[in-house]
């Protein structure tokens, strides 16, 4: 699937002749979908591996002909802190693109710290004061405008309304309907060239990546 100009901050600059700038979407002849939730242990397991190990093996050997690697937020609503550090996501995506996989690394860093029981005896925005400085720490964005985009109001919206979300509801809904329109539910799921590679697992390790590479992109 396509990825919108807007979150051009989710495409993995992998291409360093060319790094991609954001609003700008590198052609290139694969793409590989990442499908992850924030605060899924298995999401993160899989994520720490293909950023932290993988990614410098596609840096080095599959340049030509290339890879897009698009991080695709999955929110799992039976847990109901993915909501907020989804949104937490794309605030970053809103400020401060070019570093949105930098948060995302620091985030599953710290996913227990929202976990359910970690969030139940908090309010919704003191949970976002603890992510926008997080973000702040990690991109180095104005912890004041970052928490601007997420905090909830107290107050009826101007015609009245009384669940008038923040600021970034509208990318919320938007990678909600793009999720939903290649059916994807548990995470991690991953899409290769667009259909579902049920083949990789969270428990892969940085060899059964590298195999995978070797059969596919070469």
């Amino acid at each position: 699937m396509s990825l919108k100009p807007a979150y051009s901050g989710a495409l993995l600059p992998l291409h360093t002749s060319t790094p991609p700038q954001p609003g700008k979407i590198a052609t290139v002849p694969h793409t590989l979908e990442l499908y992850l939730d924030y605060v899924c242990p298995f999401s993160a397991k899989q994520f720490k591996v293909f950023y932290h190990d993988v990614v410098p093996i596609i840096k080095q050997n599959y340049q030509s002909p290339g890879v897009r690697v698009i991080f695709r937020q999955q929110i799992q609503p039976w847990h109901p802190s993915s909501t907020l550090v989804h949104e937490a996501g794309a605030a970053v995506l809103n400020l401060a693109p070019e570093k949105f996989w930098e948060f995302s690394a620091a985030l599953f860093e710290k996913q227990e710290e929202y976990f359910d029981v970690n969030v139940v005896h908090e309010s919704r925005n003191q949970t976002y004061k603890r992510l926008a400085k997080l973000a702040a720490e990690t991109t180095g964005v104005d912890e004041k405008k970052y928490y601007e985009l997420l905090e909830i109001s107290d107050k009826p919206g101007p015609d009245g309304g009384l669940n008038i979300g923040n600021k970034v509801t509208d990318d919320v809904k938007y990678m909600t309907k793009t999720n939903r329109l290649v059916g994807v539910h548990v995470t991690p799921t991953v899409l290769f060239n667009g259909w579902t590679e049920g083949s990789i697992s969270s428990s892969w390790s940085k060899e059964d990546w590298e195999k995978w590479l070797d059969k596919n992109l070469k």
